[in-house]
């Protein structure tokens, strides 16, 4: 019996477009001069003394670490220091009403419908905790933070580690074959799938084809009842 659901976002509950063309132009276009004003106030620099830590350069200087920022949104680093920058930065833009979070039409009822049944809802992204409940609160249906239980990011563990899973479940006090972990990534499914949990690929496009998980096209068809073991 499923007790549990843990959804990923990108590729999930919204399209991966909004998070490539609009979160991540409007952190990198902000990103220098707010990190170079806020470098010595919290929690910035105790952001950037993390970033100094995951390079192991303890002496680099901000400039040196705007400039690892910036390689590090080149090749969609899972970084947990600049999840953390880009959510503070996102945070602007949410409040000021430049962008709303995405969310595909099916996900809210499909949440709703869950929670009712007694089911409780997670989060995990590689995108910070904070820019999480951003997204969620101030997404295009409104806020919608208060159907899930809690949220986890790349401070639980990577998403295609076994262990993060292992440990998810240990957080959330359940038995992994009670949770159910939805993604778009079969990487990330296996990894779920290797520590217990249940798993279902979401597919907003074409199948995916080297994937041996069950896949569905929208939250619509997932029955937390019917998923197979």
């Amino acid at each position: 019996m499923i007790r549990a659901i843990v959804t990923d976002i990108e590729g999930t509950t919204s399209d991966i477009r909004f998070v490539h063309n609009v979160l991540f132009p409007y952190a990198r276009e902000r990103l220098a001069a707010f990190v170079s004003a806020q470098q010595y106030a919290e929690p910035v620099n105790t952001i950037l003394d993390n970033l100094r830590e995951e390079i192991a350069q303890p002496q680099a200087s901000t400039n040196d670490l705007i400039a690892t920022l910036f390689a590090f949104m080149d090749e969609d680093r899972k970084s947990t220091a600049l999840k953390a920058l880009q959510g503070i930065i996102w945070q602007d833009g949410y409040v000021n009403g430049d962008f709303t979070g995405h969310l595909y039409p099916d996900v809210l009822p499909a949440l709703e419908k869950w929670k009712s049944q007694g089911i409780d809802l997670y989060v995990y992204s590689s995108g910070s905790v904070a820019a999480q409940k951003l997204l969620f609160g101030y997404s295009d249906e409104g806020d919608i933070t208060h159907l899930f239980s809690g949220y986890f990011d790349t401070h639980i563990g990577a998403k295609r580690d076994v262990q993060s899973y292992q440990n998810i479940a240990a957080q959330i006090n359940l038995a992994p074959s009670q949770i159910l972990f939805l993604s778009d990534i079969h990487q990330e499914l296996d990894a779920a799938e290797q520590a217990g949990f249940r798993t279902l690929q979401l597919i907003r496009g074409d199948d995916d084809g080297a994937s041996h998980h069950h896949q569905v096209h929208q939250f619509d068809d997932i029955n937390p009842e019917q998923i197979p073991s």
